[in-house]
């Protein structure tokens, strides 16, 4: 069952040690198949140097384990209630990278303090709540989730717009159209996370990106009028002016 989307997500899950973007199995990727309403990831506390496709695991959006030999990561709640509330995306990413986490620590927003961020994201990445005692104690993976959802519902955020968040005094979670892309979307976070604390230190005026720069390079790479890389409008009248010639 999904054996091409276990591959996808196995080879997501891969990504995260090279990029730097966990230690030891403090991490994890989910895929979806959205016509099928099952989602597969990756199994709880599993060495990424022994896992194989074969270890995926595949879950329904009600959480429950559809196929698999192993436990699926502890998380997987948390992924059920993102995927449940944001339909249009089709990968998922938690990791405990160290930059990010830190900002989730101090339970402060990621600012757009530079054009590396607006590529990425339009907004600020915010940090959700963090869990009260009951909320932890009733249900805490469901209820990270929760707290995701209800921060991006009370700050009118498009989650497309801004595929990531953080859990104050947890860590971050990603996502995107695919496993890699929501790869990508954690390693840029932590890469900004980063550059952001760096800022922070080095100055207390007003480092915010201002709107019309932060409009020109998220648009550049997002919507119908992007004309960054290959697949770009750009590329589409180049192309055309080839076949013409």
């Amino acid at each position: 069952m999904l054996e091409k989307l276990k591959q996808q997500v196995y080879d997501a899950n891969m990504q995260l040690p090279k990029l730097g973007l966990v230690t030891f199995t403090w991490g994890n990727v989910s895929g979806i198949d959205r016509d099928k309403g099952l989602f597969v990831i990756k199994p709880s506390g599993v060495d990424y140097e022994k896992l194989t496709p074969e270890d995926m695991v595949v879950v329904n959006l009600k959480g429950e384990v559809v196929e698999g030999r192993l436990n699926p990561s502890s998380d997987t709640p948390t992924h059920t209630v993102l995927y449940n509330a944001f339909p249009n995306i089709g990968g998922i990413v938690h990791t405990h990278s160290p930059w990010a986490v830190s900002f989730a620590a101090a339970k402060m927003d990621i600012p757009t303090l530079n054009t590396t961020a607006a590529d990425t994201f339009y907004d600020d990445v915010p940090a959700a709540d963090a869990l009260t005692k009951d909320e932890i104690e009733t249900d805490y993976e469901g209820n990270t989730g929760n707290a995701i959802v209800r921060t991006f519902k009370e700050r009118g955020l498009d989650y497309e717009a801004v595929p990531a968040a953080l859990v104050s005094q947890h860590g971050p979670f990603s996502w995107g159209p695919t496993p890699d892309k929501a790869v990508y979307n954690a390693k840029v976070l932590e890469v900004i996370a980063e550059e952001d604390y760096h800022t922070l230190q080095l100055t207390r005026s007003n480092t915010e990106l201002p709107q019309y720069l932060l409009d020109k390079h998220y648009y550049r790479k997002h919507g119908s009028n992007a004309y960054y890389g290959q697949n770009s409008v750009h590329s589409e009248d180049h192309a055309k002016r080839e076949q013409a010639l």
